[in-house]
This record gives structure tokens, sequence and C-alpha cells, in this order.
């Protein structure tokens, strides 16, 4: 009898971001080379763009999603901002950022489907999706949730209505924040243990030089 050989799907800690993850944020942003800040942002964002939007970051209004390596990079990040008009208040807009060596992981999808997730639980009926015509990761994204796509000159607007939240989803984000909160405290944990090791190497390569320098 052949064997099952279908993988099962990697699971991605995605875990909800703070305003005490704001400096990492704007590490993660402004390690983005140009290109990639015109894509993201829709024009030519210098560092002091990049800082201002990340002051300005709204945690209470708005949800932010972060993907972490195993040395607490911020690797990729999403940020859904509801609307604050009260005649639109069930819509939603989202963005998204990778770093270039963390691309071809499916990343960007990956925080796209934690995102509609969280706007579901939220009430969000219809997410938006602002990218210039030539984000062609974006847009495949969007196309290949179903979303609807409107192109005007350089710019595309993509729009996905969204299902009402359900037991399932609830508790799918539960699940989802948990596993991600769990996973970044092993990896404080780790980053800990390794910086301690780093420093007794260190330690001990300097006495090593003193020694030599001595000649004992």
């Amino acid at each position: 009898m052949a064997s099952d050989t279908r993988l099962l799907p990697v699971v991605v800690p995605i875990r909800s971001l703070g305003p005490e993850h704001r400096d990492r944020i704007a590490t993660h942003l402004l390690a983005l080379p140009p290109e990639d800040r015109y894509l993201r942002f829709g024009y030519a964002a210098n560092d002091e763009h990049i800082r201002r939007y990340v002051e300005q970051l709204d945690f209470e209004q708005d949800d932010i999603f972060g993907i972490y390596n195993r040395r607490l990079e911020l690797i990729a990040m999403a940020h859904l901002a509801y609307s604050r008009d009260p005649n639109s208040a069930n819509c939603a807009e989202f963005g998204v950022s990778v770093l270039p060596r963390a691309r071809g992981r499916g990343f960007g999808r990956r925080l796209f489907e934690r995102a509609v997730l969280h706007a579901r639980n939220e009430g969000v009926e219809l997410l938006f999706i602002h990218a210039l015509s030539e984000n062609v990761a974006m847009l495949k994204i969007a196309r290949s949730a179903g979303a609807t796509l409107e192109r005007f000159g350089t710019e595309t607007e993509a729009f996905l209505r969204l299902p009402p939240a359900t037991l399932d989803t609830h508790m799918s984000e539960l699940v989802n924040e948990q596993l991600a909160q769990t996973d970044y405290r092993l990896k404080q944990q780790a980053k800990s243990f390794w910086d301690f090791l780093d420093g007794v190497q260190e330690t001990r390569q300097g006495v090593r030089e003193a020694r030599h320098r001595s000649g004992s």
C-alpha cells in the first residue's frame, strides 16, 4: 500500500504587536530598500517619513501583526487599518511588508489570512487593498482571495467582501494568538541564552588574549 507523502502545512506564528514593539517595527521598515518602500507606501518614503508613520501608529484603533525570526527580528508585518468614517465603519484597509531575505516563504499571504480572520471577528464586511499596479505580489494575494480588482492608472484598488464571523473563526484566532505568544516567549528565552553564551565566549577570549600578552 502506497504511503501518504502529503505534508502538513507549516504553521507560521503570527502575533499581535503593541506599542512595546514600535522600535522593532521602525527597524523593520527602515530596513526595506527604496523600491520596497515605494511599493509599500505608494511613494518614495525616506527615513523621516517612516519614523513619522511608526510614531503615528494607533494601536488602540488599528491592529498590527508580525512575524519574528529566531533572533527576534521582525521580518514581516501587516497593518490592518480600520475606517474612521462613521458611514463606512465596517471597512478596513490591509498593508504588508516583508524583508527581501524573508521572501518566497508565503509570509505575505499568511499575514493576509491572519488579518482577514481578525477582521471578520471584528465585524469588518469590506476589506480594501490599495496598491500600485506594479505590486504584483500584493495583487496576486488579493486576487487569490477572490477580491475584485479595479485599476486606476498606476494604482489598483482591491475589494474583498468578508463573511460574518463564526465560532470557528473566533476559536481559530484565539489558538493562533496563543501559539504566537508562546513562540515569542520561547524565542526570547533562546535569544537570552545564546546572548549569554556569546558573552561567556567573549570573556574567555579576553582572558586568553590577556594571558598571551603577559606571557603566562
